[in-house]
């Protein structure tokens, strides 16, 4: 089966999700770019710390596995995903997943994640971006808009939507891609959804691992604020109040239930309070009222995810937005 065939209604939320690439050439150019990098890099695999991430990424895999076995979604992994990790020697205190489940971890995480939980939620985090199909979505979005997708302009797009952009700027310099001032060739942070989104995921993930996710919360306010700047994986993985506030909403949720297979576990992005829609109002209201209230918010008139002033296509359905 060609890996354009998979179903589109993703396991996790129950939904399609924007889909324009052909998901062939996509994830072709995503393992080309994964490794580019590997070839470029010192593997640190047969070290200890090497195997405490494999030991870590196979725990979260296999977790991952039986939760698609259970709810009857297998077909969700069965040839699309070709999981793989590896821990190189840099100091970017990042990790990252690209489509498809291929896993680079750099050894500067270790100055964050000195516990096999914080080590845990970091890959989970990055693994529930892939599940979640966030990359793709966003490079459907720029596809739309630049319809000359080759295998090797998604590879230097994946390095730059797994927080690789210096790396995407090359292979793009390399292929002579013309619109290299796009925004989404830029190192730009997940948009807020689709981290709140990754959060939880990654919560649930590590909570049917069997780690104790009262963690996660903590983790995330040990670095917030000023401190987050520090370090590459937080600034691009915002720890801001809203944030934290709906990773401990998701904890005492994810704590208290008992029943993970009969519906979809993300059925809609988590919110902060503040953020949480009038469901008896229309869906465009709060919207006008939130961009009349502060100029520099905005959100897709389709779906009502936020998105940047200056974006064109939302990155979580590709609606054009108005300017």
């Amino acid at each position: 089966m060609r890996k354009n065939d998979r179903s589109s209604i993703n396991p996790f939320t129950g939904k399609e999700h924007y889909d324009t690439v052909d998901d062939d050439k996509f994830l072709e150019g995503c393992f080309q770019g994964y490794y580019q990098e590997l070839q470029r890099s010192q593997l640190l695999d047969n070290t200890p710390e090497g195997q405490f991430i494999v030991q870590v990424a196979v725990k979260l895999i296999n977790t991952v596995n039986e939760f698609l076995t259970k709810i009857g979604r297998q077909d969700y992994v069965e040839g699309y995903y070709e999981w793989d990790v590896h821990l190189v020697a840099n100091n970017s205190v990042n990790a990252c997943c690209m489509p498809g489940g291929k896993i680079i971890v750099y050894s500067g995480i270790f100055s964050i994640a000195n516990t096999e939980e914080r080590m845990a939620f970091i890959l989970a985090h990055e693994m529930a971006h892939a599940l979640l199909d966030h990359g793709r979505t966003r490079a459907s979005a720029q596809s739309t808009k630049n319809t000359a997708a080759s295998v090797a302009w998604v590879g230097s797009f994946a390095l730059d939507m797994v927080g690789l952009g210096g790396l995407g700027s090359l292979a793009r310099a390399a292929t002579n891609i013309a619109s290299v001032g796009s925004q989404y060739f830029l190192l730009q942070p997940w948009g807020r959804d689709h981290e709140f989104e990754a959060d939880k995921l990654g919560m649930i993930i590590c909570h049917l691992a069997g780690y104790d996710i009262r963690e996660v919360p903590k983790f995330w306010k040990e670095f917030a604020g000023d401190k987050a700047s520090n370090f590459d994986f937080f600034s691009t993985h915002p720890s801001d109040a809203k944030r934290i506030e709906v990773m401990e909403a998701s904890e005492i949720e994810i704590l208290n239930t008992t029943d993970f297979y009969s519906k979809p576990v993300l059925p809609e992005t988590p919110k902060a309070t503040g953020e949480r829609k009038n469901t008896n109002a229309k869906p465009q209201e709060p919207q006008a009222k939130a961009v009349a209230d502060n100029k520099s918010t905005h959100f897709c008139t389709n779906c009502g995810s936020e998105v940047a002033p200056d974006d064109n296509f939302c990155t979580n359905c590709g609606a054009k937005i108005g300017k």
